[in-house]
């Protein structure tokens, strides 16, 4: 009997346990594995952004609690970010927000703007986040699934579907895009059709682009650019995918005043502020000269070609990304249909950690012959695991 004779964990979480990434992770650690499930880079960032973290550090600057919205340094680097790659123009003083991640700004996002009962439609596969942020705030979430076409060996939203699953209950969209896990970046005449809805029906968008310098093929497109959006779409971006610091922690917001105050009511009561030092750092990096974006992007391409020709060799069905780092893959063509098995069991049958997409389905069958694996690694720890992974169709 567990006191007051009820559960001790909040019934809106009751159906979350640990996240699949720490539990693939532990896994690996336990087995000595290559760790291709959770998206971390095993090198660090460009060396003038940690030295740029040290000097502030020495400095004395952030080492007490920085202003809540974030350091004036960082918000003025977010609002010339935006103005330099998408000609977006926002107030460094009442437009930005800065946060513990994309994790905090997604959950501050959904806790400020979300009232219990309020639908929520999010693009399916979603990132584990997502459902318990949505929960927590007493929403309820109405998945959209992202499908494979057969033609293409990638993903496509169904405009369609989108539009059938907004009700008189829905508050807002929240969308990914470059997608995680399956690597979609939605195009131009998509995101059109998704702001077209929105603002036909009245509806807010809460938009997670950290993948938003990671696109092979086709562009990134902010939500907000479109007609009629900016003041009713909350951006969300983040220093650890685009600088490969995701120690840091270092998010942020974007959006109308009106959207930011109202994140930002949440926020400050979930870690108030955060990352003081490196928030100085983040500063710096988003000033980085064209050649860093455009030469991260040419790496993780190269990467991906690396860990999708030996998957493809492994004998998986590979559906290759246009952005992310992160690959999906179809495990029926080696005999296989639980994902989850399938990624318990990696580790003993040939020493590598993947994660099994089925995880980030409402629809469990939709993901359960599906696994993801991340490419943010070092060449020949790609290679490595490629090898290793041909043993499964006994090469």
């Amino acid at each position: 009997m567990t006191p007051m004779g009820r559960p001790l964990l909040n019934r809106r979480l009751a159906e979350f346990g640990t996240t699949i990434f720490a539990e693939m992770s532990a896994l690996a650690v336990r087995t000595g594995s290559i760790n291709l499930g959770q998206g971390f880079p095993d090198t660090d960032g460009p060396e003038e952004v940690r030295e740029a973290a040290v000097r502030a550090l020495r400095d004395g600057r952030g080492n007490q609690y920085p202003p809540g919205p974030g350091i004036p340094e960082l918000r003025a680097a977010v609002t010339a970010h935006q103005q330099r790659w998408y000609g977006l123009t926002y107030d460094p003083d009442t437009e930005v927000l800065v946060t513990a991640g994309a994790t905090e700004a997604i959950a501050a996002s959904l806790l400020a703007l979300l009232e219990p009962g309020d639908e929520v439609i999010a693009l399916e596969p979603y990132y584990d986040s997502y459902a318990a942020c949505i929960a927590m705030a007493g929403g309820t979430r109405v998945p959209v699934t992202l499908r494979p076409s057969p033609e293409e060996a990638c993903y496509r939203l169904d405009l369609d579907e989108l539009r059938d699953a907004v009700t008189d209950r829905t508050r807002l969209i929240l969308l990914n895009t470059p997608h995680n896990p399956t690597g979609t970046v939605l195009s131009r005449a998509e995101l059109a059709a998704i702001a077209e809805l929105a603002c036909e029906r009245d509806l807010l968008v809460v938009t997670d682009e950290v993948y938003e310098h990671l696109v092979f093929e086709g562009e990134h497109v902010p939500m907000a650019s479109f007609p009629g959006m900016r003041e009713r779409t909350v951006s969300i971006g983040s220093a650890g995918k685009t600088f490969s610091f995701t120690g840091w922690k270092v998010g942020w917001v974007t959006g109308s005043p009106e959207l930011v105050g109202a994140v930002r009511s949440a926020k400050q009561f979930l870690t108030y502020v955060s990352a003081g030092p490196f928030q100085y750092a983040v500063a710096e990096a988003l000033a980085l000269p064209d050649d860093y974006f455009h030469g991260l992007r040419e790496d993780l391409r190269r990467k991906r070609d690396i860990l999708a020709d030996g998957l493809a060799e492994a004998g998986f069905r590979v559906f290759r990304p246009s952005g992310t780092y992160f690959i999906t893959t179809d495990i029926t063509a080696l005999g296989e249909q639980d994902g989850l098995a399938f990624c318990l069991g990696l580790p003993e049958r040939c020493g590598v950690v993947a994660v099994p997409n089925a995880v980030f389905y409402d629809d469990k069958a939709a993901g359960r012959n599906l696994v993801r694996f991340a490419f943010c690694k070092k060449d020949e720890v790609l290679r490595a695991a490629a090898t290793r992974l041909k043993q499964l169709s006994g090469g």
